[in-house]
């Protein structure tokens, strides 16, 4: 995603009210709100009007207008890409983790000597419904309880079948004929069958509490699967073009040749259900209410069972001893529900976590002794710790980025700009992270990059904000042309979720780099559900989060930027892009 940088307008700040305090509404502003939404929404459009394999050089034009208009409004600053890096003890054995994150892993191939249970910490989520999922927290859970028709073992980018047993395509790659295994059964005994997996993509598509629709509908950033749409643009119940051919047999029709069909059927929204359990969906009573269905059970084909879920606090997860597969070695699985760095840590050191991350804070790269594999990862031992132990180290580069966004309608665009002038990512990687990330000029990451190395390596090269060099002269500049001095300075939160400090020190030391030049920062530390909550509700300024690509395409990140996606008065449901409310700057919706 390269090519020349977009131009800019002024205009008032749409929403500026989000910004004045009530003597102040009616007062016009001079805040400068560059009009590359346009440019995204007009490029986003592109794309999913241009799906087929003869349009790649369309839609890679496209996919760096979209980066190069998240950069030059900056409604996202990205930060790093993320490096992986895991710990556990001796006496537990996993699979290698690939680049796709530990979300994709299955416990039922994982041992624990001398103990019967796999004790884990996560951060906090609400709900164990697959087409809610939208976090690798939540994700990391549904992936024990529930399989879909292909997966990604252990996160490595290298589709294989899991309830799928064959497939065929028909010679216009339009229509797919997937065959499910024989003898796979629920967890209440039931056999699944064709029907349960028409049911259950017809819940992603078509239920109110789906959060992830374009998934099996758009060509672009999903299936693509045929059906029809009512006036108001939702799906006409049971139109998908899913026909059940026999109990293990249904064809699937599509809009336009897809070639990324079994990659796509990897996402956590495509888990099956049984047919009918749940009434959210025209045809179907239920036979629990969604919100039972969301807390407290599950009904699955994964290698575990539900047993109980007290949000905030815990999960635990009990062994499908009639599982189709490897059945596990361990009984149960615990998730301690934990978002403080200092217990965290505390809590895997007092051995009560098997496999755990470690705070940057109590992170030492030279007890690192490591060799790395074919496929870029660091595999060997972190140690000793202060407990007297040695732990298995594993480092993958994953496709993530972690950034810093902002709330158009309550930032303004020279204040966005200001924060990524300050910011020298070689620095804050060094120094903040210690080296446990690579620096991100882009949200999307270099090995996906459209044009390939070269191309990222010019589109870093134009970076506006100064490639690790921090500007706070131009910073300061800016802010001062938009009225904010240190005298009269923009008031801003940033917002940071507890499960990742390193945010909360990056957040600090943009606040310190910023003092005295025209915005006052102040930050706030919140848990992961709760920030996801507020960015829903359009009540975040400038606030942390990351996204890792649940299948290597660029436009399954890219459909998040798109300006009338990220509206946060239609999220969840019927918009699922980022917290940016970028809908704002477009010309029809201001």
């Amino acid at each position: 995603m390269l090519a020349l940088l977009g131009g800019s307008a002024s205009v008032g700040l749409a929403g500026c009210s989000a910004l004045l305090s009530d003597d102040e509404e009616d007062e016009e502003t001079d805040f400068e709100t560059t009009k590359h939404a346009e440019k995204a929404q007009e490029a986003w459009e592109r794309i999913v009007n241009n799906p087929g394999p003869d349009a790649e050089e369309t839609r890679t034009e496209a996919y760096i207008d979209i980066e190069e208009a998240v950069r030059d409004d900056m409604v996202m600053l990205p930060m790093y890409h993320s490096k992986g890096e895991f710990f556990w003890y001796d006496n537990v054995e996993l699979p290698r983790l690939g680049s796709l994150g530990r979300h994709h892993v299955k416990h039922n191939r994982t041992t624990v000597e001398g103990d019967s249970e796999l004790n884990l910490i996560n951060a906090s989520f609400d709900e164990l419904d697959p087409i809610m999922s939208t976090d690798t927290a939540s994700g990391e859970v549904i992936v024990q309880l529930y399989d879909t028709l292909t997966n990604y073992p252990a996160g490595v980018a290298e589709v294989e079948n899991q309830l799928l047993d064959s497939f065929e395509t028909s010679d216009d790659g339009l229509t797919w004929t997937f065959t499910l295994k024989d003898g796979v059964q629920f967890h209440d005994g039931r056999d699944l069958t064709a029907d349960d997996v028409k049911y259950s993509f017809r819940r992603l598509a078509e239920s109110k509490f789906s959060e992830r629709s374009n998934f099996i509908t758009s060509s672009t950033t999903g299936l693509g699967i045929e059906h029809e749409t009512t006036d108001d643009g939702g799906i006409v119940p049971d139109s998908l073009a899913i026909d059940v051919v026999d109990d293990l047999t249904l064809e699937v029709t599509l809009q336009e040749p897809n070639p990324a069909v079994l990659d796509v059927l990897t996402h956590t929204g495509f888990a099956v259900v049984p047919e009918g359990l749940v009434g959210d969906i025209e045809g179907y009573d239920g036979e629990v209410s969604h919100d039972e269905f969301r807390t407290k059970m599950a009904n699955g084909t994964g290698p575990f069972e539900f047993d109980e879920f007290n949000p905030g606090e815990d999960v635990r997860l009990v062994r499908n001893d009639n599982f189709y597969g490897t059945v596990a070695s361990v009984e149960s699985i615990h998730w301690e529900i934990n978002e403080d760095p200092e217990s965290k840590f505390t809590y895997a050191m007092e051995k009560n976590a098997d496999f755990f991350e470690i705070p940057t804070s109590y992170y030492d790269p030279g007890l690192i002794d490591a060799e790395t594999d074919d496929n870029n990862r660091e595999f060997g031992t972190y140690g000793e710790f202060e407990n007297g132990e040695t732990t298995n180290y594993l480092a993958v580069p994953e496709l993530g980025t972690f950034y810093f966004a902002f709330n158009v309608t309550n930032v303004p665009a020279p204040v966005r700009k200001a924060v990524a002038h300050v910011v020298n990512h070689e620095e804050f990687i060094n120094d903040i992270l210690q080296n446990r990330g690579f620096e991100a000029f882009s949200f999307t990451p270099p090995t996906m990059w459209p044009t390939g190395q070269d191309g990222y390596q010019d589109w870093k090269d134009e970076w506006p904000y100064g490639v690790n060099d921090m500007q706070r002269s131009e910073a300061k500049d800016l802010l001062e042309e938009a009225g904010f001095t240190e005298d009269d300075p923009f008031e801003m939160e940033a917002t940071v979720y507890k499960s990742s400090p390193t945010f909360q020190n990056m957040a600090d030391e943009i606040k310190r780099r910023l003092s005295g030049i025209g915005v006052d920062l102040s930050t706030k530390t919140t848990e992961f559900s709760t920030l996801q909550d507020r960015g829903e509700d359009g009540d975040l300024e400038m606030y942390s989060l990351g996204w890792i690509w649940s299948w290597p395409d660029v436009a399954y990140g890219h459909f998040g930027f798109e300006p009338k996606n990220t509206d946060t008065s239609k999220m969840p449901n019927e918009a699922t892009g980022y917290y940016l409310d970028w809908q704002a700057n477009l010309e029809d919706e201001s």
